[in-house]
């Protein structure tokens, strides 16, 4: 079976590298907001190229801290609209509600599947405070856009940078485009710890200071407390896990684009859509991270059964849109057909760094023979 990703294949053969790292955590007897955390925080912060990284417990906390932190700032307020995907992960929109925001959706641009600035300007009105750009399966929203009509309407500007890790237009990466970004290392991302771990990246030297309280119970100094904080640290642990993968990082997401050329070179089974990038159908570019390859089919579920029984592993990001969720079931009346049909019909092929020539032609052969 050619897995969909191994992640214990993957950390293996950094595997020696990771103990270590590991093992000087343990020896230190410091676990929690020390020397690893300010490394990584420093590392991560020079590859996107912003002045700030504040590690949070997860990817979902990066993006709630951060809308929180615009409030304590007095830049949102309860009910303010935040334009959102409508075909992202639930996480951005819940991120939204848990800070009594209202989630507009939009409408994705039916080539990239990323927010579409022309519907964000239709869904601007007097109550938008905020857009939220997802950039996903890997691919860098149109950030160019998106800063121009921001800067416009003077809305903030939060990107969801989950499985975008690395991509860049004109040489500005994700999480250096908005006036913040959340970013995931949950294990499976481009960039992953070997447990739950996230951050937020921004230039603004103040939401960086209250991000930093709100993260350590509403506090910069033990005791007192400026906010009704929570907590959410990432680990001395998990920090050193990321600044071991992080010098590997660049390596992987050529190796990525790599099997995705494989894939958009030999597939030509007309049953199933390929992805496209942004402006030109390379995968060299350098908008595409290539944390997921997705492919669209009317026939999705056939195809993902046929492909596991040719030994070809599959998974579905996502099934269901947020709309359409119970958890949101104010939602459900709402119809998005562009969002509903790319839920029915995606397909993530394998993609990971470790997939040989050998493996990714072998998903070729098999999807070219889906009938």
């Amino acid at each position: 079976m050619i897995n969909f990703l191994d992640l214990k294949k993957l950390n293996a053969s950094i595997g020696q590298e990771l103990a270590d790292a590991c093992r000087r955590v343990i020896d230190s007897g410091w676990y929690i907001a020390g020397e690893e955390l300010s490394a990584f925080e420093a590392s991560f912060s020079a590859f996107c190229g912003v002045k700030h990284t504040v590690g949070v417990a997860n990817g979902l906390d990066a993006l709630v801290l951060t809308l929180r932190a615009w409030k304590e700032l007095g830049k949102l307020n309860d009910g303010d609209e935040v334009i959102v995907p409508a075909n992202t992960y639930i996480a951005s929109i819940l991120a939204i509600t848990e800070n009594r925001l209202t989630p507009v959706f939009v409408e994705p641009d039916h080539n990239t599947y990323n927010l579409c600035p022309i519907g964000v300007e239709q869904a601007i009105t007097s109550k938008t405070k905020a857009i939220l750009a997802v950039h996903l399966y890997g691919q860098l929203a149109d950030m160019e856009r998106l800063s121009a009509i921001a800067t416009r309407h003077r809305l903030l500007l939060l990107e969801d940078s989950a499985q975008a890790h690395g991509a860049a237009s004109s040489g500005k990466r994700a999480g250096n485009w908005g006036d913040a970004s959340g970013f995931s290392f949950y294990p499976g991302k481009n960039l992953g710890a070997l447990g739950d771990a996230g951050a937020v990246t921004t230039n603004d030297d103040e939401l960086a200071e209250v991000l930093r309280a709100l993260r350590n119970y509403g506090s910069h100094e033990k005791y007192r407390n400026l906010y009704k904080g929570v907590n959410s640290r990432l680990d001395e642990i998990q920090a050193a896990m990321l600044s071991v993968k992080l010098k590997y990082l660049d390596a992987q997401i050529r190796r990525r684009r790599e099997i995705a050329q494989i894939y958009m070179s030999k597939i030509i089974n007309d049953q199933l859509v390929l992805p496209l990038s942004k402006g030109v159908n390379s995968v060299n570019y350098e908008n595409h991270v290539w944390h997921l390859f997705v492919v669209r089919c009317k026939r999705r579920d056939e195809l993902q059964n046929y492909l596991y029984e040719q030994g070809v592993q599959t998974l579905i990001h996502y099934p269901i849109a947020p709309h359409k969720q119970s958890a949101y079931s104010e939602f459900n009346a709402y119809s998005f057909p562009l969002t509903e049909m790319i839920h029915d019909e995606i397909l993530s092929l394998p993609m990971s760094p470790d997939l040989t020539d050998e493996e990714a032609l072998s998903v070729v052969a098999a999807c070219n023979s889906f009938s």
